[in-house]
């Protein structure tokens, strides 16, 4: 049977980390033009605080929001990057710390700013051929943690969250259908390059590495090629949309909103421009949050429902790119 996106929450951290406190922390960038970039404060993980106590919160929090019986999941799904432990899987972890049902089925997987559409995927697909009713999927992402105390791009742009999303059985098609995308031979532009099993950290991983613009950062911590991502989702993204749509036959004017991940305002509106899609049917949801990588479609919805933006009756496209590189889009009908 399909499948619907039934409810949504979310959770941040509650530490708050300002425009003023980033100039305050890098008094050498002289300015950044916060309308362009869109983010004017993020939310950043605690000391002590994991990305799966995050995912707990946003599932506690959909719980509590929308009157959900916990004992009705059967299926929990988990994207996360920042693993508890290198095994169990941090969902069989988060199955326990959220008393599902016994019966309920848990998996995790790891994977970045294309993982809310991916995981909507896998939740559909096991909804259709698990027999599956209720699946939870929960983002959670503290790449904050990651970043080299210098590294003045990414602490700028990227905050923490987490977010559940409770999908159901519906009567008639209401998401899909899918389109997925990747381009392994770009792996390396958003890296963190060495603490894996493929480069152990060593005594030379946490020297600084000073990129072409000035920016540092070292192979212990976070490293994105900003200039190459910019140009891979300018690529990427029109034709990935156009796709979709042949799929669904369907026509841009037939979308009543879409909704892309949130890398930063600049791009989406590149984006935008570039595909000719109105302003009111396009969605700019980061300025209280950041780049919060697998959170921001699913806040953008969330957040989007409470403004009245998304209103029942409408059709979405939702578009996921970055990491990986990878890509997928989908079209939801709410």
């Amino acid at each position: 049977m399909p499948s619907i996106i039934k409810c949504l929450s979310y959770t941040l951290p509650s530490n708050v980390y300002t425009n003023e406190d980033y100039y305050s922390n890098f008094p050498d960038v002289k300015s950044v033009n916060m309308e362009k970039i869109g983010v004017k404060q993020r939310h950043v993980i605690t000391q002590g605080q994991t990305a799966s106590d995050l995912a707990q919160l946003a599932a506690e929090k959909l719980f509590l929001e929308h009157s959900i019986d916990r004992n009705m999941i059967d299926f929990l799904i988990v994207s996360i990057l920042e693993h508890d432990y290198y095994t169990p899987s941090t969902a069989c972890v988060l199955h326990g710390k959220l008393g599902l049902q016994k019966k309920c089925g848990a998996l995790d997987f790891d994977l970045g700013c294309s993982a809310y559409v991916y995981g909507l995927g896998l939740a559909d697909g096991v909804m259709k051929s698990m027999g599956a009713k209720n699946v939870l999927l929960l983002t959670t992402s503290v790449l904050t943690k990651t970043f080299h105390p210098k590294d003045r791009n990414s602490h700028f742009v990227f905050g923490d969250a987490g977010t559940a999303t409770l999908l159901t059985l519906s009567e008639k098609e209401n998401l899909g259908p899918f389109v997925f995308g990747t381009d392994g031979s770009g792996f390396e532009k958003i890296i963190i390059r060495d603490g894996g099993t493929r480069n152990p950290l060593d005594k030379n991983s946490e020297n600084e590495l000073k990129d072409e613009f000035g920016n540092i950062t070292s192979n212990a911590n976070f490293s994105m090629d900003g200039i190459g991502v910019f140009n891979f989702s300018l690529k990427t993204v029109p034709t990935m949309i156009e796709e979709l749509l042949t799929k669904a036959s369907l026509t841009q004017n037939d979308i009543d909103l879409f909704v892309f991940h949130q890398p930063n305002k600049f791009l989406n509106e590149t984006l935008r421009k570039k595909m000719n899609i109105p302003e009111p049917k396009f969605v700019h949801c980061l300025e209280n949050t950041g780049n919060t990588v697998a959170g921001t479609i699913p806040i953008a919805l969330y957040e989007s429902i409470a403004n009245g933006r998304l209103k029942p009756g409408m059709t979405v496209v939702l578009a996921g790119f970055g990491v990986g590189l990878s890509w997928a889009a989908t079209i939801a009908r709410f």
